[in-house]
């Protein structure tokens, strides 16, 4: 089959393939039954004379010939959504779906309400918030953005610092009334600690505890929003964002002028999705909204 020949729909679904290495997945994102999406790749595999998946018990793994493949049906994929945009953009406004991934203190924290605010001057535009305690892949698809507290090594990324924010131990006021006082770090060893489970911290940046020096975890979780309901609860004593010490009544900072760690938040984005001017736009105003609330939180926690 000629270059010319090939139809969109092959290569939307030779992407949904590649992207979730399964039929199944594929079949979800599409909303078409597996079956027929692995009809699609039989035919388009036979019409090309060519492999362009090798099935495992893993899934569906590309072949050298199905990564050839994958970088001309990502550039008609950009194509494709550039031309539907100019089509059915509306100047001054956002509309469509926009999925952004996230770390879970960001995605409770911050994004609900700065992407209620963007919506609220956009009402076509549909938001959707992946939180995940782990890098959202980006290459598959799996949002068409990302907050990252570190910026990627490797990849063809669009990376953007949006802005840093500040951390402190947090305890319950009802925690601190039970226990023995904290005037130093030395204190600590008798209070119960929260924190992350230590082989699932899924980038160095969060190893707070770690790089305080507390070296047992009583109470831990991979997600951010336990750790700080365990907290909010009178569980002990976690490290926690500045940022979300407004939402929990109760939750005071401890040690505040011995312990303070700063973290940044990045803007990751596919290299090839610069050409959308409605991603564009939507980045832009997510990180503006983003730098602002997180001043406006911290300035509420020290007040």
């Amino acid at each position: 089959m000629a270059a010319a020949d090939m139809q969109w729909d092959d290569l939307r679904i030779f992407l949904a393939v590649a992207r979730s290495e399964s039929l199944s997945g594929a079949g979800k994102a599409l909303r078409v039954d597996p079956a027929t999406v692995g009809r699609r790749i039989a035919r388009l595999e036979e019409q090309l004379g060519t492999p362009l998946f090798a099935k495992s018990p893993q899934g569906y793994a590309m072949t050298d010939a199905g990564q050839r493949l994958l970088a001309h049906a990502e550039r008609a994929e950009q194509a494709m959504a550039g031309a539907l945009e100019e089509v059915r953009g509306q100047p001054g406004t956002l509309s469509g779906q926009i999925r952004i991934g996230a770390p879970d203190g960001c995605a409770n924290y911050l994004l609900p309400q700065v992407c209620t605010r963007i919506m609220a001057d956009n009402p076509d535009l549909e938001v959707q918030i992946v939180a995940l305690p782990r890098v959202v892949n980006l290459s598959k698809r799996e949002a068409d953005m990302a907050i990252g507290v570190s910026p990627p090594a490797t990849g063809r990324l669009l990376v953007q610092k949006i802005t840093d924010y500040k951390l402190h131990l947090a305890a319950a006021r009802s925690y601190l009334a039970l226990h023995p006082p904290i005037g130093g770090l030395n204190d600590l060893r008798g209070h119960r600690m929260i924190g992350y489970i230590p082989d699932m911290i899924f980038d160095k940046e969060l190893d707070y505890l770690n790089e305080i020096g507390v070296e047992r975890v009583a109470m831990a979780s991979n997600s951010v929003s336990v750790q700080f309901n365990w907290v909010r609860q009178g569980g002990g004593i976690g490290v926690v964002h500045d940022f979300a010490i407004p939402s929990g009544a109760g939750i005071v900072r401890v040690l505040p002028d011995k312990i303070s760690l700063t973290r940044s938040f990045y803007l990751i984005r596919h290299a090839d999705d610069r050409r959308l001017e409605r991603l564009n736009r939507f980045a832009a105003a997510l990180a503006e909204g983003l730098r602002a609330e997180v001043a406006r939180l911290e300035a509420q926690t020290t007040a």
